[in-house]
């Protein structure tokens, strides 16, 4: 599910880029000659149905210009490339995400429904917890994301530089997580087989080759774990316990500021 190719959000040209997030006058393919057959808006359409379906490694012009029913150059048209075409999607992402009113709601609770919200969005469209981001796409998706969110820390009494750091480490628990959740069911569909089913096939070797008295703590909680989730791992219980360590971490430089 990773980004293959070095695939990283803003790789394309920055202005052309600028140009599509916001629709700039001819952003979306001149006006003149042959009457135009799609849009914009519906290259991203396509291409997220494809990423979202079959992951990035899927996605190239030439599979989106299928699903539209055109030719591979006519989407050159509407967008530069496929690294502008990351971007519009990113960004398409981002603005229809759900965004709960967080007023009349404590700092924790707020801090949660951010979580949540952002969990959902990599649970729906998988690829985006393996883009690098380091550079946004700076489109309103972006803009409304990034405003909604710091809504979670306002009034705290944090500095700006604060409210950064403190989404950031938020969000990058978040994605962490949604990866293990993600990777787990990938592992299940690539081998036809569930967690449960896998552990119970290798179980026998591993009784045998397994030196319980050389690894005492492994053989307990390893037992004690996989008997709680069933599978080596949960990613929901990694996700509510991480959180509210996240929670209580924040609450130190919130609650505390002294400290």
């Amino acid at each position: 599910m990773a980004a293959k190719g070095g695939e990283r959000s803003s790789a394309g040209d920055p202005v052309r880029t600028l140009e599509l997030l916001w629709r700039e006058p001819g952003a979306g393919g001149s006006a003149r000659g042959p009457k135009q057959r799609t849009t914009v808006d519906a290259v991203v359409a396509a291409a997220l149905g494809i990423a979202d379906t079959q992951g990035l490694a899927a996605l190239t012009m030439r599979s989106v210009a299928a699903a539209l029913g055109i030719t591979p150059m006519a989407t050159y048209t509407y967008v530069p490339g496929k690294a502008e075409l990351l971007d519009l999607m990113l960004d398409t992402v981002y603005q229809r995400m759900e965004r709960h009113d967080l007023s009349g709601m404590g700092w924790r609770e707020r801090v949660s429904t951010i979580a949540a919200e952002n969990r959902a969005m990599l649970a729906a469209h998988p690829w985006v917890a393996y883009l690098p981001t380091t550079r946004p796409p700076l489109g309103p998706g972006v803009a409304a994301k990034y405003d909604h969110e710091l809504r979670a820390f306002d009034g705290l009494g944090l500095g700006d530089l604060e409210m950064d750091a403190a989404l950031t480490y938020v969000l990058g628990f978040v994605t962490s997580t949604a990866q293990l959740a993600i990777d787990a069911a990938g592992a299940a569909a690539e081998s036809g087989q569930s967690d449960h089913d896998w552990w119970e096939r290798a179980a026998p070797l591993l009784a045998r080759v397994f030196d319980a008295e050389r690894y005492p703590l492994a053989a307990r909680i390893g037992e004690t774990a996989g008997q709680a989730h069933d599978s080596a791992y949960s990613a929901d219980h990694a996700y509510e316990f991480g959180l509210a360590r996240v929670l209580d971490g924040l609450a130190g430089l919130i609650e505390h500021p002294e400290h």
